[in-house]
This record gives C-alpha cells, sequence and structure tokens, in this order.
C-alpha cells in the first residue's frame, strides 16, 4: 500500500464523488498522471481501515445536457452519459488494483462484462470486506445527476459523509472562477446551499441530504493530500450540513 496509514479517521464508511471533470485534464480527456494521483490517496486512505464507495461522473467525456441543447433527445443524451462514466470508473478501477486494492465497479444498467450490476447488500458486504466500490451509470435513470446518484447510493450503503472532490477549495458565495473576490464558506446549511442556490450540488441531492441529514463535504481534490486532510478532519474546504 502507498504510503504510511493516516491518523484516527473522522467518519469510517464514506462516499467519494468524482466529477468527470476531475479525470480529464490539459486538453486530455483522461489524464491518467491525475487519476494516478488520485488513487494513490484513495489507496492510502483505505489502508487506515476506511470503508469507502466512489461515484464517478462522465463529464470529461460526454454532457447529455449540452447534447441536449443541441438537439439531441434528452433521455437519449443522458444514458450515453450513463455510458461515459463506465470508462472513468475502469480507469480508476484500474488503478487502485494496480496499487493493490480489492475493488468492484457496480452499474446501475447492466453490463456484466465489465461491472457487476447494483446490489444494496452485496456493496455492503464488499465495504465490509475492504473492498473499494464504484458506482457507474448514476442512478440508472436519464435527468437525474450523478451528485444526486452519490447521495442516493452513500444513504443506501449508510456512509457517514459525502465527500465531493472538485476543481475549487469549496463552495463560495459566486463562481471563483469568474469572481476573484468570491468569499469562501467554512460550513453552510443545506438550506442556505438551495435557498441562495450556490453550486455545491443540484438541489435534488441537497434535498436528498438534508432530508437524511447527510453532511456533504466540498473539497479541491487537485490539491494533493487534501482527502486525507478532509478524513482527518482538517479544515479543509467547506462543510455542508443542517
Amino acid at each position: 500500500m502507498a504510503g504510511e496509514p493516516p491518523g484516527e479517521l473522522r467518519w469510517q464508511r464514506a462516499m467519494l464523488k468524482l466529477s468527470g471533470e476531475v479525470f480529464g485534464a490539459d486538453g486530455d480527456t483522461i489524464n491518467w498522471e491525475r487519476v494516478q494521483r488520485i488513487g494513490g490517496e484513495i489507496t492510502e486512505v483505505v489502508a487506515s481501515g476506511l470503508q469507502l464507495a466512489v461515484v464517478v461522473g462522465g463529464g470529461n467525456i460526454w454532457r447529455g445536457r449540452d447534447a441536449a441543447e443541441q438537439g439531441m433527445d434528452r433521455a437519449t443524451a443522458d444514458y450515453a452519459g450513463m455510458v461515459a462514466t463506465v470508462i472513468n470508473a475502469l480507469c480508476l478501477q484500474d488503478v487502485l488494483e494496480s496499487n493493490g486494492l480489492a475493488t468492484r465497479v457496480q452499474t446501475a444498467i447492466e453490463m456484466r462484462q465489465v461491472a457487476e450490476p447494483f446490489i444494496r447488500r452485496r456493496a455492503i458486504r464488499h465495504l465490509e470486506k475492504g473492498r473499494v466500490v464504484i458506482f457507474a451509470t448514476g442512478t440508472g435513470n436519464p435527468f437525474f445527476t450523478t451528485d444526486t446518484a452519490a447521495v442516493l447510493r452513500a444513504i443506501e450503503i449508510t456512509a457517514e459523509v459525502i465527500l465531493k472532490g472538485t476543481r475549487v477549495a469549496g463552495v463560495y458565495d459566486k463562481d471563483p472562477e469568474k469572481y476573484p473576490d468570491a468569499q469562501l464558506f467554512d460550513t453552510i446549511t443545506y438550506q442556505d446551499a438551495l435557498t441562495r442556490r450556490l453550486k455545491v450540488m443540484d438541489s435534488t441531492a441537497i434535498s436528498l441530504s438534508m432530508d437524511n441529514e447527510l453532511p456533504i463535504v466540498v473539497f479541491d481534490i487537485n490539491e494533493e493530500g487534501n482527502l486525507k486532510r478532509v478524513l482527518l478532519g482538517e479544515a479543509v474546504g467547506t462543510l455542508v450540513t443542517g
């Protein structure tokens, strides 16, 4: 296993949400160096005993909403996006297994040659055995984002927290990539995130988290070591809670 095990973890079972943008960089659809680095950090925290599930997006390959805006049927476009998430899931699986981790990819749309179908009890059993479970194809339904899928799966497997790895430091009062004076929140409530329409997750995902009292930590996954820092309870990113 890569690295030394970290200290005492704040949570014992977590859901990591990785957007498709995390997998691509510098014009590459898949930036292998970045995926390997993230895989190394995942390996390190799992070595400490963390039970970790991952939901991956597919926006680096395909965005259903963008295709729909160009005239494609929205449901069909979303299904294509679900298939794109499988590519990212298999890439992450390959990196983790090369690091010595046992993994399983589960999909909401059956494709048995490359992944298991999603079965809640089986996913939980994998986690209990120390395997990393990577969920692909979102919820398996069009019009639902992978953010909503991450919250739904987290609730189903009784995860204690959602860790949303993004390309910015956390939740801001406005887009930090457009406005240099944007203010970063250390903590914010679900209700404020909904009311102010802050870009945490889509409203369905936030509402589902709020109804189930599932905290969300939004942090910059591109800063090396941040995943471990979040799990150790350090003040990294933004905590969204009740």
